[in-house]
């Protein structure tokens, strides 16, 4: 059995799944607050085989075969503030995440400050979500109460006139968060938020995301690489075992 050609297709796999990410982190670089997939690679144990290496039963040995495997992960470091110069537009300076509540009325997370008003005066995300305040309640604008001014704290105020607070809350293992569809993000295993008790929100800025596209062009030709190199590798084991079943007639 030539564990070499089932090592060299595992590795074909676990390519495909980097290529998969590094597709998705190009195309979402340009939205707010969104966070670099990552990919990770580890070995895993397939069990023992047996080889003969010799004419003799005898001669039989045991090897330990281990197959490559990749696993995705997300990269939570800040990305850059980009000014827009909007009043509605809110970026997230150190830890933490604005809460919105999605359609189905579940609590989401994310880094995209990109605010717009519903003609009922509530704030909503750019995607239509209730941005929530630091009770958990969605934040009513004054109709007609003039611009929108966003204090560090994320205060709120119009025309001098404080009309609520955002709430920023944070994470203790980021790890435990699980992407969703608009860049927001879900806790799973029981994962709960805290409130940030100091953010500092700075407005007329969006979060860009924390990809760097040359980065991943470059992860691209590696893997383009590395894939042809695995394929080479499957067609020279396959020719050598056809070579070896001809001679042996």
């Amino acid at each position: 059995m030539n564990i070499g050609i089932y090592q060299s297709a595992a590795s074909l796999s676990a390519l495909e799944r980097w290529q998969d990410t590094v597709t998705e982190n190009i195309s979402s670089s340009q939205m707010p607050g969104y966070r670099k997939r990552t990919t990770e690679f580890s070995t895993v144990d397939a069990g023992q085989v047996q080889t003969n290496t010799g004419a003799n039963a005898g001669d039989d040995t045991v090897q330990s075969s281990r197959f490559p495997q990749a696993s995705s992960a997300i990269n939570f470091i800040q990305g850059e503030a980009q000014a827009t110069g909007r009043d509605l537009d809110v970026s997230i300076q150190g830890d933490g995440f604005f809460q919105v509540q999605g359609a189905n009325g579940q609590m989401e997370y994310t880094r995209a400050g990109e605010f717009e008003i519903r003609p009922d005066n509530t704030l909503v995300t750019s995607s239509g979500q209730l941005v929530m305040s630091e009770n958990g309640r969605p934040i009513t604008l004054q109709p007609g109460g003039g611009s929108l001014i966003v204090n560090r704290d994320g205060t709120l105020s119009q025309n001098n006139t404080v009309v609520g607070k955002i709430g920023i809350q944070k994470f203790a293992d980021n790890s435990m968060l699980a992407p969703s569809a608009g860049g927001t993000f879900i806790p799973t295993g029981g994962a709960t938020p805290t409130a940030v008790t100091k953010p500092d929100l700075i407005q007329g800025y969006l979060e860009g995301s924390n990809v760097s596209p040359m980065h991943e062009m470059v992860d691209l030709i590696t893997i383009s690489r590395a894939y042809e190199s695995n394929q080479k590798m499957i067609t020279t084991m396959d020719t050598e075992m056809q070579k070896t079943l001809d001679a042996l007639g």
